[in-house]
């Protein structure tokens, strides 16, 4: 360890001294000593004084930890000092902006382009000006100026090429729709624009284009229209605001004698927790024999509590189903055990929603809850009143409210912070979230020490995890207790396999040869299917850090066999 320590201090004095004689690529080379050892938090302190020396690459690499530590100030501020002189800051400043929303952002790509050829940034701006609508600009500009290498711009050339393919196939049949009066083949037309919806969300200037098209095509169809309606209701630029339109559309859709435009008006009533307005166009539609409308109002009736009526509704839907006696059996259960718990009690949501819109945060929580977890709204309705409960401090609305963003994969740099504070608050579930999100960018001290709080809510999992990090860096004392946890107390844990073989690790580098052996050679016996197959062959970093359960027995049997003799 002393050892250790004095190699520690010397490639850190090393590496200021680097930075105040402006030897960049020295500097770099001892930075790369901490980085790629995993040694942050010894490496801080020293990329602090390189960094008051002028160390470009050092604000890069501190920048990068306050980042991943949370302390995004910090970050930018690193970031913007050498920016103008460091390609690999600019890029990192303009993802950090990109990520709250900055237009801002734009502008250092470009300088990261312009100032240093850094690929990442020019990739950046193309995907800015596709985000912005610009699809035929956005390749012409990725191919313009490249060199050899640059291979990296053809996945996003060929991706906005292939809209812009698609687009223009929508284009020209409706164009022939429109000349025909053809509502079937304008409806039709719209259909490249289906697969093409999981892309509005990274480039939301397309959708003023795909937009268009919609309003097209709903102008001579009913089922143009319902499309219309949807596209709107499900578009993040549009968002709410856009729900008068779509309901217009629907409702006139309905007034025409498309069946299934009420059907539709029931889902995205039901999705905004509008339950009374989604149980009257589901009755339409299943009065009609609209067999989806029968299933959902049989499973609203069921969440109500109101067996009978849900009972019709599944038999409408088809006696011999499978899912209506799995549904029919359930109600005979809920019926027999008698009340529901309140957090599952859909009756209550009135009178929550009214004490909600006057200001009451723990009654808009339990709104928020009721909605997502047994009304059926959808993610995107529910934020708003479960983050009242989570801004004044309530760690588990903060851990829903990330759920909610980490569901809706959208806004990720929100989706962490969330994480953040509820983990600061010590919900034990957010602290796993931030120790995965530590690991994933190779800071294993940081996830190493939220695995500990996570572990202290008792999950064997997070014990596990906090004792295989604590392996890794050979604090095998340290490691003990956590893996000894999971070996005795978990027998039939998914991870059991893993945590024995970091078991057997420490107990045999602390010297326990005879305990080692069993562990060994319960991890040895299944560790390719178990643990191996969880981690990618090409992650080369994690494949150096995994522990060798069959190389530790075989030394540990030597060892104990050389005793014997």
């Amino acid at each position: 360890m002393l050892i250790v320590s004095q190699d520690i201090q010397t490639r850190g004095e090393a590496l200021v001294a680097a930075a105040r004689a402006d030897d960049a690529k020295t500097a770099r080379r001892h930075t790369d000593f901490f980085v790629l050892g995993h040694r942050v938090d010894e490496g801080i302190p020293y990329w602090e004084q390189a960094v008051a020396a002028g160390d470009a690459f050092s604000h890069y690499t501190l920048a990068r930890y306050r980042k991943i530590r949370g302390d995004r100030p910090a970050a930018e501020a690193l970031y913007r000092a050498v920016a103008d002189r460091h390609s690999g800051c600019a890029y990192g400043l303009g993802v950090l902006l990109k990520e709250n929303g900055d237009p801002e952002a734009a502008e250092w790509f470009r300088r990261g382009w312009e100032n240093g050829r850094d690929l990442n940034c020019k990739i950046e701006l193309g995907k800015l000006l596709a985000a912005e609508g610009q699809l035929d600009e956005a390749p012409k500009f990725l191919m313009s100026d490249i060199e050899l290498g640059d291979i990296a711009v053809f996945r996003w050339v060929q991706l906005f090429e292939s809209i812009r393919k698609e687009f223009d196939h929508v284009a020209a049949d409706l164009d022939a729709a429109e000349a025909a009066a053809d509502g079937d083949a304008a409806a039709a037309a719209l259909r490249p624009l289906f697969d093409l919806e999981k892309h509005f969300r990274d480039y939301p200037g397309l959708t003023v284009e795909a937009a268009g098209y919609y309003r097209r095509a709903s102008a001579l169809s009913p089922s143009a229209r319902v499309d219309h309606a949807v596209f709107l209701t499900e578009s993040e630029t549009t968002g709410d605001a856009a729900w008068p339109e779509a309901r217009a559309l629907l409702v006139q859709a309905h007034e025409e004698g498309y069946e299934g435009a009420r059907y539709i008006l029931g889902v995205l009533h039901e999705q905004r927790g509008d339950l009374s307005d989604a149980e009257h166009w589901y009755g339409l539609a299943a009065t009609g024999g609209h067999p989806a409308a029968q299933w959902h109002l049989g499973v609203l009736c069921k969440r109500q509590r109101r067996f009978d009526e849900a009972e019709r509704w599944f038999r409408e839907f088809g006696v011999d189903d499978e899912d209506v006696v799995a549904q029919l059996d359930r109600i005979a259960a809920l019926r027999e055990a008698g009340g529901t718990a309140p957090g599952k009690d859909l009756r209550r949501l009135p009178a929550l929603r009214e004490r909600a819109e006057a200001g009451d945060v723990h009654a808009s929580y339990a709104y928020g809850k009721i909605l997502c977890d047994w009304a059926g709204a959808a993610d995107r309705h529910v934020v708003r009143w479960i983050e009242p409960a989570a801004q004044a401090g309530d760690p588990e609305a903060a851990y829903d409210l990330a759920e909610l963003y980490r569901a809706m994969r959208r806004q990720p740099a929100l989706r962490d912070d969330w994480y953040r504070r509820s983990a600061e608050a010590g919900h034990h579930d957010a602290c796993n979230e931030m120790g995965w999100l530590s690991e994933h960018h190779r800071d294993y001290q940081e996830a190493e020490r939220w695995y500990v709080r996570a572990a202290e809510g008792g999950s064997s999992l997070n014990a596990m995890l906090a004792g295989k990090l604590k392996a890794q860096r050979g604090a095998h004392a340290e490691a003990e207790p956590y893996l000894r946890q999971v070996w005795e107390e978990d027998s039939d844990a998914a991870h059991r396999t893993e945590a024995a073989g970091y078991y057997g690790l420490v107990l045999h580098r602390l010297g326990r040869l005879t305990e080692a052996v069993e562990p060994l050679r319960a991890a040895a016996a299944k560790w390719d299917e178990d643990v191996r197959a969880r981690y990618s062959p090409d992650d080369l970093t994690v494949l150096a850090r995994t522990a060798d359960p069959a190389k530790e027995l075989a030394e540990v049997e030597a060892a104990l066999a050389a005793e014997q003799s």
